[in-house]
């Protein structure tokens, strides 16, 4: 809460029932502020009230690193602007119980708040619902807290930390400053750098390393020369809707250090900034790698669990195996700010000892789904609607029948909006509301582009593919359900699936197994049985908007777009050509 990404889930006897972004619901990109519509979509999923629970975790801890804070303000005499600023965001995250009333008028909550340090937990979020009984947890992230970083070492349940990066010195500050000097300046506009980056050359990593220092004891400095957070009251806006960050870094010192200007967000992109978002990313792997070599030195476990808001760094996370020696990862699909609410409740769940039996989060299906009825009734509902854009409406019984008219409208180079049971938690499209096509056609992100995305033609689409074909397509061999890894594509594959491969031969791949999503895999299996290709490109079923959570967002979606099928549930949406 009262932040980007603001979340909530509901956990009963150490297991967990629901996770969902408030974004969702509110219709704004990583909406922050206090999840009051997440809380009751949790209550209403589990068929209780407020006064039925009896612990709220939260994760941010206002009297965390205190001295800390106390001890930075003394030496570098910031902005009296900025301690101002800090104080009321700290005296606004000591009111839950007001929240809660406020939220849920004549409903009386009457259990206990817990205040968990944010990157407490980041760690419990990813360790905590892992499959994995010990392992080395990073998180890595902004800033939380007044830390940037922190590392533990995990047995069982429990979490010890072992070292923090404090403010001001940051990963996700580098590579967001980075973000906003090559001109996307939104919150969250830091996968469009990942992007980018395959388009680019090294030619600013001497630059870069002025920036960020990597340090032998696995930690880093930034050279705060080229930044302005830390002495500059930068705004910052949490409250009730889209996240606003003000620029991070000096602009003098930057354009001076690049010898180029910071670019508008209209003015069109250029060799330099690829190269500039090539070399960013380059400069973060090696901090990063350089902390995680550090780290298995030290604790000599091979399991690793990463989480915070520099874990959505897929193109890193997928070379982990390659340039340290962990054999596993665990990633869980909210990575980032949303996380922290499970990390927050699992840390509870363990003081308590309630946790009966352990938990892993194999899935991420945990928000609203919706019925046939449902569907039956929206699209009754826009009758006339969907009559005057040309389409048909078909509703089938059979699943098999279902998957193989998808699949076949797919391999015919259609655009399908699926929509499937329960919405999924985090960022990610999974296969239950997601836009699907065909990845053989290399004119497939242009057609996407052009009918619904309306996106930079730079960023990838990502491959969905069978979880046991994996091995016969990827350079790598590894479960990724989160699509939170990207691999390289074999290069004797490479030309049969150019739709998701990027012009660096790699792909954000999600592995699909018939365990965790049965529908999706069938569908997949189908398109395989069609085509010998066991792959679907798979992206984000939305409009330049959060990804639609309600059947009534996914038809809207596809009537003011191009797309050309929606598959509601077992309803088979079509324009006729």
């Amino acid at each position: 809460a009262y932040h980007g990404d603001s979340s909530a889930c509901l956990i009963k006897d150490g297991q967990l029932l629901s996770a969902v972004e408030e974004e969702r619901f509110k219709r704004i990109k990583h909406w922050a502020g206090f999840p009051a519509e997440s809380i009751q979509y949790c209550l209403d999923e589990a068929g209780i009230q407020l006064n039925d629970i009896e612990h709220v975790a939260i994760n941010t801890d206002p009297k965390a690193n205190f001295l800390k804070k106390i001890g930075f303000s003394l030496k570098h005499r910031p902005d009296i602007r900025m301690i101002i600023d800090r104080v009321t965001n700290k005296k606004e995250r000591s009111d839950v119980k007001d929240e809660l009333k406020r939220g849920f008028p004549g409903q009386v909550f009457t259990g206990e708040v817990h205040y968990i340090e944010h990157h407490l937990a980041h760690l419990a979020s990813s360790h905590l619902v892992s499959p994995f009984s010990d392992s080395v947890s990073v998180s890595v992230d902004g800033f939380g807290d007044f830390s940037s970083t922190a590392w533990g070492e995990c047995n069982g349940t429990s979490i010890n930390v072992k070292q923090r990066v404090y403010f001001p010195h940051s990963m996700g500050i580098f590579y967001q400053a980075i973000t906003q000097f090559i001109g996307f300046p939104n919150y969250g506009d830091e996968y469009k750098v990942m992007g980018l980056a395959p388009f680019g050359k090294s030619t600013y990593l001497d630059n870069m390393r002025e920036i960020l220092i990597s340090k032998q004891n696995g930690t880093f400095e930034l050279n705060l020369d080229y930044f302005r957070h830390h002495n500059e009251n930068v705004e910052y806006e949490w409250s009730g809707g889209s996240p606003v960050v003000g620029r991070l870094f000096n602009k003098t010192n930057m354009e001076k250090l690049f010898g180029i200007d910071e670019r508008d967000k209209e003015v069109n992109l250029e060799q330099q900034h690829y190269d500039l978002a090539h070399s960013a990313q380059l400069m973060y792997e090696e901090v990063f790698f350089n902390m995680l070599n550090t780290l298995h030195t030290k604790y000599r476990k091979d399991e690793l669990t990463l989480a915070g808001g520099c874990a959505m760094n897929s193109v890193a996370n997928g070379k982990v195996y390659r340039s340290t020696p962990f054999k596993k990862m665990y990633i869980q699909s909210a990575a980032g700010d949303a996380g922290g609410a499970i990390g927050a409740a699992y840390i509870v769940v363990n003081k308590h000892e309630i946790n009966n039996e352990r938990f892993h989060m194999s899935h991420a299906y945990w928000g609203p789904s919706f019925n046939d009825d449902d569907h039956k009734k929206i699209l009754n509902e826009q009758h006339e609607n969907i009559k005057s854009e040309g389409c048909s409406v078909e509703y089938f019984e059979s699943e098999d029948e279902l998957c193989h008219n998808t699949a076949k409208a797919i391999s015919e180079g259609l655009v399908i909006g699926w929509f499937q049971g329960r919405m999924e938690w985090g960022p990610r499209a999974l296969g239950n509301r997601s836009i699907l096509g065909d990845p053989r056609r290399a004119d497939m992100k242009d057609i996407l582009n052009l009918k619904i995305k309306r996106r930079e033609s730079f960023r990838p689409f990502a491959p969905s593919i069978l979880r046991e074909r994996v091995i016969e397509w990827f350079e790598e061999e590894s479960d990724v359900p989160f699509m939170m890894q990207v691999f390289q594509v074999l290069e004797s594959k490479r030309h049969d699936i150019p739709a998701v491969t990027h012009i660096d031969g790699s792909g954000r791949l999600q592995t699909v197994s018939k365990e965790t999503n049965q529908r999706y895999h069938k569908l997949i299996s189908t398109f395989y049985d069609l085509t010998n290709v066991p792959i679907l490109l798979n992206t984000s079923f939305n409009e330049n908007e959060p990804v639609v959570c309600k059947p009534d967002e996914a038809l809207n979606c596809f009537l003011r777009t191009k797309m050309d099928v929606l598959v509601l549930g077992n309803w088979f949406i079509s324009r006729n050509k």
